[in-house]
């Protein structure tokens, strides 16, 4: 089917209190796994393409890029695709030719009002290119081996006051906040600030996207959801998945030289934790709703794609 529009299904999933999973890719397995687990459960799934994973591909961004738009034409779900933690200006000027709906546009480790200034600036240009965009404000951390703020150190979380002025400051259709995850964790020991998230959700007028979300366990996914979360980044959870499964089947296999032999081991691992973690955000959170603003589809300004 034709590729989909991160925009559209993360409009959809907040009219829903549902949360799009979006996962990060680096080779063509992941790929290939991501949208297999979502069509094993049915679901609509985000492909993310980070500027890390460009630069391990030598900087080149339209080799997995053009393997991922192949793979999501051919999926029987919508599939979505998403530049992630975009730093780089000239790699934000190269989403819209290679098949991207989306940019995550990372400015966050900027003092505040230098992150405003230049994710407004990023901002415009996305939505002048028809662009859906993301922003980050506060510290998630882990992010390039830098280690997590302490949970009150000033900056680790996401101040509801200040990310209504950043959203209504920069026009993004999309916010990250800090609430206590952390990129790379290879433990789910992760204990959200839940109270902050729904003090945010009721603060701000766009969807709630949570980072770090492989070190976060099961029940604080369900409740995240269920508290105005609504786009859920996963990533190292697959990476442990295909190490893992890698690393048994050589150890078994000491003789074994063809790749192909591993790394379809290793993707068929990714391809169920997808499908895992898929069906649990589709669990229902136990209480009441927290409660959320009315988020628009568009605006003259900024227009949702």
């Amino acid at each position: 089917m034709p590729l989909a529009s991160t925009g559209e299904l993360v409009t959809r999933a907040a009219a829903a209190r549902s949360a799009v999973p979006a996962f990060n890719v680096i080779t063509l397995e992941h790929v290939e796994a991501v949208i297999a687990g979502a069509e094993s459960t049915g679901a609509p799934v985000v492909l993310q393409v980070s500027e890390n994973a460009v630069r391990f591909r030598y900087g080149r961004l339209l080799p997995l890029a053009r393997a991922a738009v192949a793979a999501a034409e051919r999926a029987a779900v919508p599939v979505a695709l998403h530049l992630d933690h975009v730093q780089s200006d000239e790699l934000l000027r190269q989403a819209p030719g290679a098949g991207f709906s989306s940019v995550m546009y990372d400015a966050a480790r900027l003092p505040y009002a230098e992150n405003l200034a230049v994710t407004r600036a990023a901002a415009d240009w996305a939505h002048g290119h028809g662009l859906w965009i993301e922003a980050e404000l506060g510290q998630i951390g882990g992010k390039d081996g830098r280690p997590a703020l302490d949970a009150h150190a000033p900056g680790a979380r996401t101040d509801p006051d200040q990310a209504r002025d950043f959203v209504g400051g920069t026009g993004v259709d999309a916010l990250a906040v800090a609430i206590g995850s952390t990129h790379a964790m290879t433990t789910r020991t992760a204990a959200l600030d839940h109270a902050l998230l729904r003090h945010l959700s009721a603060a701000l007028a766009v969807p709630l996207v949570l980072h770090g979300s492989s070190g976060v366990p099961d029940e604080g996914l369900v409740a995240a959801v269920g508290d105005g979360i609504t786009k859920v980044n996963v990533g190292t959870a697959l990476n442990i998945a295909m190490t893992g499964a890698v690393r048994t089947y050589l150890a078994a296999r000491p003789e074994a030289v063809d790749s192909r032999e591993y790394l379809g081991v290793g993707r068929e691992a990714m391809a169920r934790e997808v499908a895992r973690i898929i069906g649990v955000l589709g669990r229902t959170p136990t209480g009441p709703p927290a409660p959320r603003p009315s988020i628009p589809t568009s605006c003259p300004r900024h227009p949702r794609t």
